[in-house]
């Protein structure tokens, strides 16, 4: 049986990837803000912010005990805001930065002691060359700055790297944009079913989706 930790699991791909991961016999470490409703896909589920250091090395501690070893390590965390540059606030800007970006730095060091050698390391990333939009700069510049971080992420490490660059999905972030839900956006769980097939085949670097 294989070992997956997942940063953000509470969230609409967190949890569906949570769930696909269980199904094909991954024991699974949820980390999320939000956990009672996890327990009902894994047994095992630690609480805790990605943006505050103390509470992610904890849960990486946490972790560690539960399982000697993981396989798969994954950054669902996800957050949106849409505010022109002139109209931002410095704590909205830090809100967007601290979940795309500063919660990567944080649960991927923490993390890395506790990888297998060859462990995959996966991120959810976004198209950001279509995202460069009046409202986003925040997200786009955060998602930008997520695929520098993890190319170098690989050339200092081992593991196999993997960003998932989705196009929509039906996930609550919607609802804090004033965007429509493309008609042709995938469910969670059909992209979980994408994230685990491009694992399952080995596919490494960037993979739009």
């Amino acid at each position: 049986m294989k070992n997956a930790i997942i940063w953000g699991a509470a969230g609409g791909i967190g949890k569906a990837l949570t769930q696909k991961l269980t199904s094909e016999n991954f024991t699974v470490i949820a980390i999320s803000r939000q956990i009672d409703e996890m327990s009902l896909v894994t047994p095992y589920t630690i609480h805790a912010d990605v943006t505050q250091p103390l509470q992610v090395a904890e849960a990486a501690r946490i972790a560690g005990e539960v399982a000697k070893g993981f396989d798969l390590y994954v950054y669902a965390v996800g957050d949106i805001i849409y505010q022109k540059i002139s109209e931002m606030s410095s704590d909205q800007w830090d809100r967007i930065l601290a979940a795309n970006l500063t919660g990567v730095f944080l649960t991927t060091q923490a993390s890395l002691s506790l990888l297998r050698s060859g462990a995959y390391m996966v991120f959810l990333g976004a198209v950001h060359e279509r995202l460069r939009l009046p409202g986003l700069s925040a997200y786009a510049a955060a998602k930008a700055g997520l695929e520098v971080f993890v190319e170098i992420l690989r050339k200092e490490t081992r593991h196999k790297t993997l960003i998932i660059r989705p196009g929509a999905v039906n996930t609550a972030l919607w609802s804090k944009v004033p965007f429509s839900l493309p008609k042709t956006a995938l469910q969670p769980e059909a992209l979980a079913e994408k994230i685990y097939s491009a694992i399952i085949e080995g596919k490494e670097g960037v993979l739009d989706l």
